[in-house]
């Protein structure tokens, strides 16, 4: 017996803890995407059907794990409906809301007629028991639903680490149920269970295939780095060397000219430019008579 409340209190520890990975996720980070409206209000009107059981039935630990879990599945709830302005609608409200809408009020039945009525609590905690298991069956399946309907919808609103406590906490609960023999409790977590590992399953498969995605986008950028380059070597240096590293595919590097004038050797040489022909008559101007002539001619008698 010892051990049978000890596995109870253990999946209680566990129900206690895996709404708050999601609760960061959705609440604190903002992100609501691949969650199901309807599974979120199951996560509200759920708890408080098991706190009424287990305030009928007198045991603390349904009433104490299930405070906790549907407080934090009232602030996704919320999250989720503010992000999500077109699940406010009439229409949307009335369709996801229905079935929470049919625990609530079958809770509060039931502890009319335990409390008030004089039924016995042991006779409304059975017909509630009943009503819960089955709506944990109705409420399991949307989420894993829609997961399945729809493979390619983004998943960034499901923590996966809530879906793994889930998974552990279903397990305790359905062993916690066949040791206490309540058929309520061990049906409802067997569904439960179910749920969460096609959850888990998803997830799983899902980041599978982004990282397949992702290695497909980076392979071709990696064989372009790597392929050979040629590089045109300067005058004299030989033949081609191919480069590896260089990230075009075929660039060739051609060596400038040289902008400064080298300097020459030797004596310079400047090259006159040919004399052009004159046209015409040239005139030839008469050189001087020499002096000797010209004192001799003064001299001469007449």
């Amino acid at each position: 017996m010892h051990s049978t409340a000890l596995l109870g209190w253990f999946g209680a520890a566990l129900s206690i803890v895996l709404p708050w990975p999601q609760v960061w996720r959705s609440v604190a980070r903002g992100r609501t995407k691949g969650l199901s409206a309807t599974a979120c209000w199951q996560g509200v009107a759920m708890p408080v059907g098991w706190i009424t059981y287990g305030l009928l039935t007198g045991e603390l630990v349904q009433v104490v794990t299930n405070t906790v879990t549907g407080v934090a599945g009232l602030a996704v709830l919320v999250t989720v409906l503010v992000k999500q302005g077109e699940l406010r609608t009439g229409r949307n409200l009335a369709m996801s809301a229905a079935g929470a809408a049919i625990v609530v009020s079958a809770a509060a039945a039931s502890a009319v007629a335990g409390w008030l009525a004089g039924v016995g609590g042991a006779r409304s905690a059975a017909f509630l028991g009943a009503v819960l298991a089955c709506a944990a069956v109705l409420g399991a399946i949307p989420q894993p639903l829609s997961l399945l309907r729809d493979r390619r919808q983004d998943l960034a609103g499901l923590s996966p680490l809530r879906w793994w406590l889930a998974a552990a906490a279903c397990a305790c609960w359905c062993s916690y149920g066949l040791a206490t023999g309540q058929l309520a409790v061990w049906s409802s977590a067997l569904v439960g269970l179910s749920s969460a590992l096609i959850v888990c399953w998803r997830l799983v498969a899902d980041r599978r295939d982004r990282a397949a995605a992702a290695g497909r986008t980076v392979a071709p950028a990696v064989r372009v780095a790597h392929s050979p380059a040629r590089v045109v070597r300067p005058a004299g240096a030989g033949g081609l060397l191919p480069v590896r590293g260089v990230a075009s595919a075929s660039a060739r590097i051609v060596r400038p000219a040289p902008t400064a004038a080298r300097p020459v050797a030797g004596p310079a040489r400047v090259r006159s430019a040919p004399a052009r022909p004159a046209r015409g008559v040239a005139r030839v101007p008469r050189a001087a008579p020499p002096a000797t002539v010209v004192l001799a001619r003064v001299l001469a008698p007449a």
